[in-house]
């Protein structure tokens, strides 16, 4: 009879900063751009350059240490990793092990089975490497530096997750309170948020950890979902099978959704760590703390709990806007336009969600203006153009931010509201549609119906149904 095991699952989460320049000199972070423009001395590690330490890193390490209810290490201090790897141009990466700048905090995440802590072991600052480019055609590799030297922070979990649902909870909080900060953007696509998953097994109840391994190259919240699960397939068909689980550092490939080993653990003293000798240490004292915290933006908790109070919008559809930043503040930008929270959410909630579904983009990839929408909405309010129209304008403010009001304007799309000339059109349809009137005044109500699409197509949709709904019972 087979046992049952429970999963266990720390784990490094590494976030690009969303600073201008990287963390010790003063190139570009821009991402993309032609190979090995965005370098110079010190981010490609040549002999004799010196670093020097972004301040906007620390700050932003900070900010994201306090909103994860972390201790600030008031004295820290950056170490050498050192390992050779064609990427890594100093044949050293600039990290912080023995001292990182954010210890001990816990984020809360929601599970089905309710809420739950997961702590934090620490976050530090270090630096990316380069990025090696296959050449498959040309049987080499080619090296681009321009991401070598980009400001990173590690977030390390303790080992608290049971499974792949509470993993991804603890990976949306973490990327919506960064994106919040604006700390980063955390784009899985582009790399700027990676996660390292460190996962054991052992028999359900035993308090003893199991052999653990780590999976790396985990770009999509499914990969990293679908990563755990077969991890956790592979690692119980070994012990089934009386063999062991050996710790090493795993690839998982989407494609063929499997993963392989790429090379066994390295424990920490294989790096030969040691301070830097080219960076004094960091001394962060409380005044600079209490600045940092007097300038945190309101996070979604906070944000929530207002919007509750102040917009008279359901529960579930304030949850679906805060859960973006971007999204709570097109939301509240708009608002201020127009004074309609309600219709302003209407929108966002029912056709902005419906064409990021249809377009598989994210809320953060919104480019409309809150202008445009809250033009669009005082158009249908003011009667100039009705629902059916105003959700084909939308269509077009959603793709290229056009400007509504000039849209209708050009294409003549107006709501016909004029009484004289609706009564004319609807008097045609009801002497071209003779059967429809008999059925309405048999007791039909859908005849009704069927004689107002009449009317709005022989108006091409731009009639105002209000009116040809009244003027039509007159008739009747």
């Amino acid at each position: 009879m087979s046992k049952n095991y429970e999963t266990v699952i720390g784990l490094e989460v590494h976030v690009e900063l969303a600073t201008k320049t990287k963390i010790f000199c003063s190139c570009s972070t821009e991402f993309g751009g032609a190979p090995n423009v965005h370098t110079c001395p010190v981010c490609t590690g040549a002999p004799g350059s010196l670093p020097v330490l972004n301040k906007q890193v620390v700050e932003y390490a900070m900010a994201v240490g306090l909103a994860t209810n972390c201790q600030i290490t008031r004295y820290s201090k950056f170490d050498r990793k050192n390992y050779f790897y064609p990427d890594n141009p100093q044949n050293y990466q600039i990290s912080q092990l023995y001292l990182p700048i954010c210890r001990n905090g816990s984020v809360e995440i929601e599970t089905d089975a309710g809420k739950k802590q997961v702590r934090i072991h620490e976050i530090h600052m270090e630096e990316d490497a380069g990025k090696l480019v296959h050449d498959e055609w040309e049987d080499v590799s080619i090296v681009d530096f321009n991401r070598s030297g980009v400001p990173l922070i590690e977030i390390v979990s303790e080992p608290d997750m049971r499974s792949a649902d509470e993993v991804i909870a603890y990976l949306e909080k973490l990327r919506q309170t960064i994106q919040y900060l604006g700390a980063s953007d955390c784009k899985l696509n582009e790399g700027s948020m990676r996660a390292d998953v460190n996962l054991s097994v052992r028999e359900t109840g035993s308090s003893k950890f199991g052999t653990r391994t780590e999976m790396k190259n985990l770009n999509s919240f499914k990969a990293i979902a679908h990563a755990i699960e077969g991890e956790r397939e592979r690692q119980i068909e070994l012990l089934e099978a009386g063999r062991k689980v050996v710790q090493e550092t795993r690839r998982w490939d989407d494609n063929k959704e499997s993963s392989h080993a790429m090379r066994f653990k390295e424990d920490a003293q294989d790096y030969r760590y040691f301070p830097d000798p080219d960076l004094v240490p960091l001394v962060i004292s409380d005044d600079w703390i209490s600045d940092v915290k007097a300038r945190q933006p309101e996070l979604r908790e906070e944000k929530l709990a207002r919007y509750k109070k102040e917009y008279d919008i359901p529960e579930y559809d304030a949850k679906i806007i805060t859960a973006s930043k971007h999204m709570a503040d097109l939301f509240e930008a708009t608002t201020k336009i127009c004074g309609k929270p309600k219709k302003v959410s209407n929108w966002l909630m029912v056709e902005t969600m419906r064409l990021l579904k249809e377009h598989d983009m994210d809320a953060e990839d919104i480019r409309f203006s809150p202008e445009n929408l809250a033009k669009l909405i005082g158009l249908v309010e003011n009667g100039t153009i009705n629902g059916s129209v105003a959700k084909e304008v939308f269509e077009l403010v959603f793709a290229d931010n056009t400007d509504p009001e000039k849209y209708v304007e050009e294409k003549g799309l107006k709501s016909v509201n004029d009484e004289d000339e609706l009564r004319a059109a609807i008097e045609q349809v009801i002497k071209e549609n003779p059967q429809s009137v008999e059925d309405y005044h048999n007791g039909k109500e859908k005849a009704l119906g069927f004689l107002v699409g009449q009317t709005m197509k022989a108006t091409k949709g731009k009639a105002n149904p209000g009116i040809v709904n009244k003027i039509l019972k007159e008739i009747l």
